[in-house]
C-alpha cells in the first residue's frame, strides 16, 4: 500500500483516507522555536543602550518629564521603542490613546512608519519637522504621563493595561524594579500573558511563509519548469482566490500550488478551506476525473498537524497532492509537473 497519499489513486485515498492522514501527519515539521530576526530586528545591546538613556535622563526613573525625555528620543531614537514597551502597547494603540489625551492626530500611519524607521536605524538621529515634532512630543507626553500615573482602578471583572509588574503604581514601581531586578517569577507570568516574541513573530510572519515558497521555487526551477509566481493580494483572472503559483501559466493554468504554514490549528482550518475551494473551482462545470487542473497543497507547521479531519479534507481536495518540507523532493515526480519538465 503506498505510505503517502501523492503515492496513491484517489480511489486508494476514498478507501482509507485515514492511513494517508496519519503519513501526512507523521513528517510534518514544526518551526516555532526558531523565527527569522528580518529586517528592523533590534539587538539587545541596542535595545539597552536606549534604556540606559531614559534611565539617565529620568534621574533612574525618579521622574517622567516629558521634557526631559523628548530630546533623548530625538538622540537616541531606540528609546521610542524602549518607551512603548514600558507601557506595553502597539505603535497604533499608542498613536490611537495620544489622540485621546492630547487631540494631536498621530494617525496609525504615521506611528507604524516611526517605529519601522527607529528600528531600522536605531542610532541615526530622528530629523524631525514641524508636524512628526508635534506628533512625537504628543506621544512623549502622553507615555509620560500613563507611566507616572500607574494603573487605575478597574471594575472586579476587568484587567488595566498598565496593571504590570513594572508600571502599576507608577514611577514608583518603574523605578523600584530599575534597581532592584524584577522577580523571575513575575517576569514568567507575564510572558506567559502575552506570549514571548509575539510581536516579533507577528512582525516577520510574511518571511516565515517565504521559506517554505522559495523551497518550492527552487524545486521548480531545478525541473526546468515554466512557473508564475504570484504576489500578495494580486488578482488573476479565473481564480477568486489567486494560488501561490500557477503552472505554466496564469493564461493557462494546468497546475496550482498553495504554499501554507501555520503553527495555529484555527487558522490552518481557514488555510485547508481555501485549498478546498481551489479544488471546487478546478472542477466547476468537470468531471472529477477532468479536472481544469492539478490542485498541489504544500504546507507545513504544527497547526495542520492538530485536527485530522481538516486533513482529511485537504487530501480529499487535492487528490492526495499533499506535500510537506520533508516530501518536497518528490513534488514533480509524484504529480502533473513531470509533464512540463523540461530538459535542461
Amino acid at each position: 500500500m503506498p505510505t503517502f497519499p501523492f503515492e496513491a489513486t484517489p480511489e486508494e485515498i476514498r478507501r482509507d483516507p485515514e492511513n494517508y492522514v496519519d503519513s501526512v501527519f507523521s513528517c510534518l515539521e514544526s518551526e516555532f522555536l526558531v523565527m527569522p530576526k528580518g529586517a528592523g530586528f533590534v539587538e539587545y545591546p541596542v535595545f539597552e543602550r536606549g534604556y540606559e538613556a531614559l534611565k539617565a535622563a529620568t534621574d533612574g526613573f525618579s521622574k517622567l518629564d516629558s521634557d526631559k525625555v523628548y530630546p533623548v528620543t530625538v538622540s537616541e531614537p531606540i528609546s521610542i521603542v524602549v518607551l512603548r514597551s514600558m507601557l506595553g502597547f502597539t505603535p497604533p494603540e499608542w498613536g490611537y490613546v495620544t489622540m485621546q489625551r492630547t487631540g494631536v492626530p498621530v494617525t496609525q500611519g504615521f506611528v507604524r512608519s516611526l517605529d519601522r524607521k527607529v528600528r531600522m536605524a536605531p542610532g541615526a538621529k530622528l530629523n524631525t519637522n514641524g508636524v512628526t515634532k508635534e506628533r512625537l512630543k504628543a506621544m512623549i507626553q502622553t507615555a509620560c504621563e500613563l507611566l507616572s500615573a500607574g494603573a487605575p482602578e478597574v471594575k472586579m471583572d476587568q484587567l488595566h493595561r498598565l496593571n504590570k509588574a513594572d508600571t502599576k503604581q507608577g514611577v514608583s514601581s518603574i523605578k523600584n524594579l530599575s534597581r532592584i531586578g524584577a522577580p523571575y517569577a513575575m517576569l514568567l507570568y507575564e510572558r506567559m500573558l502575552g506570549r514571548p516574541f509575539a510581536g516579533h513573530r507577528d512582525s516577520v510572519s510574511d518571511i516565515i511563509g517565504d521559506s517554505l515558497e522559495s523551497a518550492i521555487e527552487d524545486v521548480l526551477t531545478k525541473a526546468n519548469l515554466s512557473f508564475r509566481k504570484t504576489k500578495q493580494a494580486e488578482r488573476i483572472e479565473g481564480f477568486d482566490q489567486t494560488p501561490d503559483f500557477i503552472i505554466p501559466s496564469e493564461f493557462n493554468p494546468q497546475i496550482v500550488i498553495e504554499a501554507k504554514i501555520t503553527e495555529d490549528d484555527g487558522t490552518a482550518r481557514d488555510k485547508v478551506t481555501r485549498i478546498q475551494h481551489l479544488g471546487e473551482l478546478s472542477l466547476a462545470g468537470r468531471s472529477e476525473d477532468n479536472p481544469k487542473y492539478e490542485v498541489i497543497a504544500c504546507i507545513g507547521g504544527r497547526g495542520f498537524g492538530v485536527r485530522r479531519e481538516d486533513m482529511k479534507k485537504m487530501i480529499l481536495a487535492t487528490r492526495g497532492k499533499v506535500f510537506t518540507a520533508k516530501t518536497l523532493d518528490r513534488l514533480v515526480e509524484f504529480t502533473r509537473l513531470r509533464e512540463f519538465k523540461a530538459n535542461p
